[in-house]
């Protein structure tokens, strides 16, 4: 049995927003009001001009304001947002050298719009609470998620992959891995699947019927487990479950990786189904910017 392929947020109709007004549309009003000033100025220069000629001639008209006079900088933004608890990779606030992956991308999209305030980082909640906050606008915004139908019933997510993940098996050494679904039911069965708390990976399991349970609080906790004989196989996201043996100072001789991925799924920015679509559209084009300029491949980098 095979999980069902997923694909990303379709985009829903368009907002205002909350508080002040659309950029588009404000920069739209100030060319309009821009062109109708320098309209009036042209006649009465011309009217000017035509009384004081003698003979009176043809009317001069003033040249066209230069491109660009009427830009507008972005409005300031403030968005709410929050880091995930028990998920070093994404956020690491003890950690100087490796904060977060997506604590670095919050601070790269904040650098690139200087505009663009992302408070609330500084807050850890578990992942089932970031759910809810987002469903019940608590929050504005959150990197980084995986999308589901379930969530897509909640949130809205950015079209943009923040990176991918590959799900795969984490077992203590010379543990034989099975290579396709129908083997992996059979090896969960024997002992199920260790998955960290929360993870959006059991809805994966579930719908191909393999055995799990979600016991472990963190990917460093699942490490732990693993080695202690608690579990047989942890089930995970490839650039988590590496990050967390690093973390924990094992030693590379007693961990593996199986080399099958049984699914690969792209890590998304979530917002509030209620986020006005200025909001929507200025962070979807931020990151569009961030993933043209390599940005984002270099921060995923340093966290592989």
């Amino acid at each position: 049995m095979e999980t069902p392929e997923r694909s990303a947020d379709a985009t829903p109709a368009h907002r205002l927003s909350r508080r002040g007004c659309v950029l588009r549309f404000c920069t739209g009003a100030l060319a309009g009001a821009s062109a109708t000033l320098w309209a009036e100025a042209a006649g009465a220069a011309s009217a000017s001009l035509s009384l004081a000629a003698s003979p009176p001639g043809p009317s001069r008209v003033l040249p066209p304001p230069p491109l660009g006079a009427t830009t507008v900088s972005p409005a300031p933004l403030t968005l709410r947002s929050a880091a995930q608890s028990g998920s070093l990779l994404k956020y690491a606030p003890g950690d100087r050298d490796h904060p977060g992956l997506c604590t670095e991308i919050a601070v790269a999209l904040q650098r690139l719009d200087p505009h663009l305030h992302l408070e609330g980082l500084d807050r850890t909640v578990p992942l089932r609470r970031l759910e809810l906050m987002l469903a019940s606008d608590e929050l504005d915004v959150f990197l980084c998620l995986l999308p589901s139908e379930r969530r897509r019933e909640m949130m809205r997510f950015l079209p943009i992959p923040l990176y991918r993940v590959r799900h795969v098996l984490m077992v203590r050494a010379g543990t034989p891995t099975p290579q396709s679904w129908t083997a992996l039911r059979a090896f969960a069965r024997r002992r199920p699947l260790l998955l960290v708390q929360g993870s959006q990976l059991a809805v994966t399991l579930k719908q191909a019927d393999v055995a799990h349970v979600e016991a472990a609080r963190s990917e460093v906790d699942a490490v732990q487990m693993l080695l202690r004989g608690r579990a047989d196989a942890v089930y995970g996201q490839d650039v988590a479950l590496r990050h967390a043996v690093r973390l924990s100072g094992v030693q590379g001789a007693l961990i593996e990786f199986g080399p099958h991925a049984f699914d690969e799924q792209p890590q998304l920015a979530a917002v509030s189904r209620r986020l006005p679509e200025p909001a929507v559209e200025r962070l979807t084009e931020r990151l569009r910017q961030l993933q043209a300029s390599g940005e984002l491949g270099r921060i995923v980098d340093r966290y592989r």
